[in-house]
């Protein structure tokens, strides 16, 4: 049978299972899905295995929950009564229920379980009522009575008895006495406190010692069960001769109450008895009852000349909160006369028991992600004291992220109420404190740990959001660059971290053409080697993810220089090869660059070789080339200057320049191929010597018309714009006006041979005039007009990028001349 719904019980005895319920009520689980509470109702005595009923149905679980969820049965009484067919879902009992031990004179016994689920965590309360069946029969303390009697006892005088115990409750219990039929004596049954049934045995009819000096009477004590049980014992009844006046109480029932903290020899209460005899007849010694068991023998005592009870031992309300003692007074006539009187003691309940703290289920780990008011555990509360002394009240640290919900009879769970984060507390250590309502109040503590476990909250974070790696050129490919690290707070399989880069271009090249990184410890290597002239800095994005589900990741900024290694030689790149009319300072400009940077780019120029080292010289850091001297008409109309670059690199790196300067007499057509002649150095002398024979010859008479045809137009220019031909200074101040330079270029080393000639030297007819003042640092040409005019004007334009210092001027139908 179950059924669910309030129900209320009264108390009638307080027995070593305090946990047992006083009352129940209706009641809603704060975490449950079940309105109520469900409760089965079995006989005691029930064989194992016997189905008490199907808890998985009533609970509304199926069967696969029962797996799943791990349900399990706990009792309160800490036996395992009861257990769960997993298979069927039904409630079994587990052993052997004997309802007098489990809750003695109770007329009600209860066992609540606690039924538990998990996943999540979850509690269901259900009660068993265990019935009584009429399994004990009644029993007396002793199979044998013996009582004296003077004859002269009155009519009526009642002598108690003791009184005969049944386990049983309810309708199972004691009910009636029996007495073996004797015209002196008959039975009444006397209902005392307690619910106790005491025999009394009544004098009907008066004694005669000499008729009958012993009565054997037979006393049976029958219950209530179906069918009926009983237990007799023997009374035996002695007839003594006179001893007029019987001993008497000044009351029949003493009610005293004591602390249960009362010290030992405490007083409990003084008995007094007269006796109208006098002498020895009147003469009392007080004891207890004949029949008083051995547990009151050993917490009382009686001061058998006053007849004052006193306390010998300990007393607890939680084991036994009323005692019942019959104390005797007897005279010392002959026969002995004996009065009676009971004495009831209430022990008061007093605050001498803490509360106390039992985990109904253990604590499950909690992820840090948990809403508030996940159940974390569940307990509850006893204290075996009553009243205000057993009312308990829970509380935790303030601050604590957890709360405690409580449910029904001091049940508890405790459940989070505030944000967890296990990387700031991987685990709490929760002191839970237990106060009851006495006074003064007493107080236990139980530590609950709760672990936090991990969840991927944290993505890995580096050690700094960039870096800046420096790398030397020419380095060895596959050679480890730089290490990167990043670290991840949350734990496990959240904190494994790889390494990757993120793929991105260098030079429209897929980085991951450069460079790998090894995935476990973030060291980056290389694919091959740098070149600082081609490549001299970029970036890679390395991305750090760790393994949760769902991974999180964070970026990192790698920036890669190539720093220069003084692998490259310095390289001329001016001046080209150029003709040139008279000298008048500065003869060229050797300009050369270096691919590298840094001090290895710095570039320092020094004249290694000579024809005539009187006649030239060359800046160590511009590269001019100058002349030293006057040019006069002994120098070797050929010069040859060997010019040699260095760089500031360590190891030095040098290259070599030729300078060809042929000195010539006045204005000339161009007279050969200059590239020709540097092509075959091996002949350059012997063709030089006979090119300026042939052009000496055939271009004197071409410089004499030449120059009056310039001069003819000098004169006219200067009618009209007042200057020609002039930067700043006459251009006849200067020296050897019939010497012109023609300056061809050689390169030795990396440089490579250049020349830049004025146009088509075969194909066209021009002319060069140096106008330069002594103190002029640049070169300044007037063209003669071409034969071609658009092929000369490109002409011009390479000399001019070649000579940045130089202005050129073009004449084409208007004759112009330089005025920079």
């Amino acid at each position: 049978m179950c059924y669910s719904g309030p129900k209320m019980t009264k108390t009638i005895g307080y027995r070593d299972w305090r946990w047992l319920a006083l009352w129940w009520h209706y009641f809603f689980l704060l975490w449950s899905t079940i309105n109520g509470q469900t409760r089965y109702s079995i006989p005691e005595e029930l064989k194992q295995g016997s189905v008490v009923g199907n808890l998985a149905k009533d609970l509304g679980l199926g069967l696969s929950e029962i797996f799943d969820r791990k349900l399990r049965v706990a009792s309160e009484a800490g036996e395992q009564y009861f257990s769960v067919d997993a298979g069927k879902g039904e409630l079994v009992v587990n052993d052997r229920i004997d309802r007098e031990a489990l809750c003695g004179q109770s007329a009600s016994c209860v066992l609540p379980l606690q039924v538990v689920i998990e996943d999540p965590l979850q509690l269901f309360r259900v009660e068993v009522e265990i019935q009584d069946i009429n399994d004990n029969a009644p029993t007396f303390p002793s199979n044998d009575i013996t009582m004296e009697v003077a004859e002269s006892t009155a009519l009526g005088f009642r002598f108690p008895l003791e009184s005969a115990l049944d386990p049983d409750v309810g309708s199972n219990s004691l009910k009636s006495y029996t007495l073996s039929k004797d015209e002196c004596f008959n039975i009444r049954v006397k209902d005392v406190a307690g619910g106790r049934k005491v025999p009394e045995l009544i004098l009907a009819k008066s004694l005669d010692r000499e008729k009958k000096a012993v009565h054997m009477l037979l006393l049976t004590a029958l219950d209530g069960g179906n069918p009926v049980r009983s237990g007799t014992t023997q009374l035996s009844v002695i007839v003594l001769d006179n001893n007029d006046n019987v001993p008497s109480f000044e009351k029949t029932l003493y009610k005293v109450s004591i602390s249960e903290n009362a010290a030992e020899g405490a007083l409990i209460v003084q008995t007094k008895a007269t006796d109208m005899d006098d002498g020895q007849n009147g003469e009392i010694e007080y004891t207890f009852g004949a029949h008083t068991s051995d547990i009151l023998l050993s917490v009382f005592s009686i001061d058998h000349e006053s007849g004052t009870v006193f306390l010998k031992g300990k007393l607890d309300f939680e084991e036994t909160a009323n005692y019942e003692l019959d104390i005797s007074a007897k005279d010392k006539g002959s026969p002995r006369m004996e009065g009676h009187c009971t004495v009831h003691v209430e022990v008061v309940d007093v605050n001498d028991n803490a509360p106390e703290i039992i985990l109904t289920s253990h604590p499950k780990p909690v992820r840090e992600d948990s809403p508030n008011g996940t159940v974390v555990a569940l307990l509850s509360a006893r204290d075996l004291d009553t009243g205000v002394n057993g009312k308990v009240t829970l509380q935790l640290p303030n601050k604590s992220p957890f709360a405690l919900k409580p449910s029904f009879s001091n049940n508890y769970a405790l459940v989070t109420s505030g944000v967890l984060d296990r990387e700031k507390v991987f685990q709490y250590n929760i002191e839970i404190t237990a106060s009851d309502s006495g006074s003064p109040p007493l107080s236990s503590k139980k530590i609950i740990p709760v672990s936090i476990t991990d969840v991927n909250d944290n993505p890995p974070i580096f050690t700094q959001p960039s870096y800046n790696v420096y790398l030397k050129e020419n380095g060895v490919p596959g050679s480890i660059l730089y290490s990167v690290s990043a670290s991840d707070l949350d734990f496990g399989e959240n904190a494994k971290i790889s390494y990757s880069i993120l793929d991105s271009k260098v030079q429209d090249v897929s980085v991951s053409s450069y460079v790998y990184i090894n995935s476990d410890n973030g060291s980056i290597y290389s694919m091959h080697s740098f070149d600082y002239e081609k490549l001299k800095v970029f970036q890679i994005q390395v991305q750090a993810k760790d393994q949760g589900s769902p991974s999180l990741s964070s970026n990192a900024t790698v920036h890669v220089f190539i720093l220069d290694q003084n692998d490259n030689a310095p390289a001329v790149i001016y001046p080209s090869s150029a003709a040139l009319g008279s000298l008048c300072h500065l003869v060229t400009k050797v300009t050369a660059v270096d691919a590298d940077s840094g001090h290895n780019a710095w570039i320092s120029y020094k004249l290694a070789e000579a024809t005539d080292a009187s006649l030239f010289t060359v800046n160590l850091y511009t590269g001019e080339v100058r002349t030293k001297r006057a040019v006069s008409e002994q120098d070797d109309s050929s010069q040859r200057l060997l010019i040699e670059i260095q760089d500031d690199g360590e190891p030095v790196q040098s290259a070599t320049v030729t300078v060809s300067i042929l000195l010539e007499d006045g204005l000339h057509e161009p007279i050969l191929d200059l590239r020709q002649k540097v092509a075959e150095p091996s002949k350059k002398t012997g063709r030089i010597t006979l090119y300026l024979i042939l052009s000496l010859a055939s271009v004197s008479v071409l410089s004499l018309v030449t120059f009056l045809i310039l001069a003819v137009k000098c004169m006219r220019n200067s009618r009209s714009s007042g200057s020609c031909c002039m930067r700043r200074s006459d251009c006849d101040d200067y020296k050897n006006p019939n010497r012109n330079l023609q300056i061809q270029l050689n390169t030795d080393g990396p440089i490579k041979y250049v020349e830049v000639l004025g146009g088509d030297m075969l194909s066209q007819s021009q002319s060069f005039r140096s106008c330069m003042s002594p103190m002029s640092e640049y070169s300044d040409f007037t063209l003669i007009k071409p034969s071609s005019t658009n092929d000369f004007k490109e002409v011009i334009s390479v000399l001019d990028a070649s000579l940045p210092d130089s202005t050129w001027t073009f004449e084409s139908q208007q004759p112009q001349c330089c005025n920079t």
